[in-house]
């Protein structure tokens, strides 16, 4: 029986993926084995040593300590993609609000008083204040093309928009799914400077704090827009507001507001919705609960933000897994201790990602505790996992 502990309230779709008679889910609970989480911050709690895998159901982790569970030997699993279409649509709809002025429209709106005549009197005389552009007539950039920036791309193409990309690092799969229409900038800056809109969707690393900064925003026409649903701090706050100020940018669209950025009329501020639909919700879950469930009962990695992919079909015997440095001789030294208990590798499987190497070795038969702990305690073993015979 596995024991996922859940930090918040996880889609019932996804938690139907871990069957009842081989797991107990609960949010108050001792010695997890696996961790499902959302939004909860983690970095301030003591996670049990017992934690073998964190799942979140979403694409961020930025609120989980990656880097310890990653010296700790445990992966951590995300869903990309999942809420694809979700975040899509909002930034689809940013840059119609932006580009219509329809919040400052409904605001005059809303504020109308009077009787019907007068009602309409006002509206007829107040609309030339909110006369907006339409999409065809501009250029989208889209900086970042993998699940979310691909669609964006896409959909401002079936737009009628013109559609610049950048991603140095996009995927085989995301190439395939990219429409041939969506042009390539060889350049932050040469993408900046042909857009009259700009739609950022990558992590918030080192390289990507503060990516679009004030030279960058003086690359674009006045009047532009930039949409922001990524992560706070891709966009400097200082540099966009004094565009806005000016003029020079129409809109911010933002889906990480801050105060400085509410009390800016020409931001335009969401609550952290682009994730935030039944569809995406569901969609996270049931992805996170499937690579927590392979990893936890064959040792599979998919979708993992700090451990390689791995997967190998199970021959029947025992399978240990191992989370090691990524140094040389690992799988040699490990090899050897098995060749000295008498046991037989019946399959292998090693994968390396950055600092980290994972190995899979499925033995014709059982094996013992005497030589786990020997493995265990071999100099760059960061955790290593004992899957019983199946048959």
């Amino acid at each position: 029986m596995f024991k996922i502990l859940t930090l918040n309230n996880i889609s019932v779709k996804g938690l139907q993926r871990l069957p009842r008679e081989r797991y107990e889910v609960a949010s108050e609970m001792s010695q997890p084995d696996g961790v499902l989480v959302r939004s909860f911050k983690m970095h301030d709690m003591e996670i049990p040593a017992t934690v073998a895998a964190i799942g979140r159901a979403g694409a961020g982790v930025n609120n989980i300590p990656v880097d310890t569970m990653t010296q700790r030997g445990v992966p951590v699993f995300n869903a990309p993609g999942a809420n694809a279409n979700a975040v899509k649509e909002l930034a689809i709809a940013g840059l119609l609000m932006a580009s219509r002025n329809i919040p400052a429209a409904m605001r005059f709106a809303s504020g109308l008083e009077g009787t019907d005549s007068e009602v309409s009197k006002a509206v007829e005389s107040g609309k030339k204040n909110f006369v907006g552009a339409e999409l065809p007539s501009k250029t989208l950039g889209v900086i970042g093309l993998g699940a979310i920036g691909l669609r964006v791309a896409n959909a401002a193409l079936s737009l009628g928009m013109k559609v610049v990309g950048y991603d140095p690092l996009i995927s085989v799969q995301s190439a395939w799914q990219l429409s041939s229409g969506v042009e390539q900038a060889v350049s932050v800056d040469h993408l900046f400077s042909q857009c009259d809109a700009v739609s950022v969707h990558v992590p918030l690393l080192d390289a990507t704090k503060g990516l679009v900064n004030a030279e960058r925003i003086k690359m674009m026409p006045k009047g532009s827009i930039l949409v922001n649903l990524a992560r706070g701090g891709i966009c400097d706050d200082d540099a966009v507001l004094a565009a806005l100020d000016s003029g020079h940018l129409l809109s911010y669209i933002i889906d990480f507001p801050t105060g400085q950025l509410l009390s800016h009329s020409k931001v335009i501020s969401f609550p952290h919705l682009g994730a935030s639909t039944e569809e995406a919700e569901e969609n996270c879950a049931v992805m996170v609960s499937d690579s927590l469930r392979d990893y936890l009962e064959d040792g599979t990695v998919r979708n993992s933000v700090n451990f390689p992919e791995a997967y190998m079909p199970r021959n029947g015997g025992a399978r240990i897994t191992i989370a090691n440095a990524n140094v040389p001789n690992m799988v040699g030294q490990i090899s050897t201790i098995l060749a000295n208990a008498g046991l037989n590798i019946a399959d292998l499987l090693n994968k390396s990602r950055g600092e980290v190497a994972y190995t899979i070795i499925d033995l014709d038969g059982g094996i013992d505790d005497e030589t786990l702990s020997s493995i265990r305690n071999t100099e760059g073993v960061l955790s290593l996992r004992h899957l019983p015979q199946t048959s």
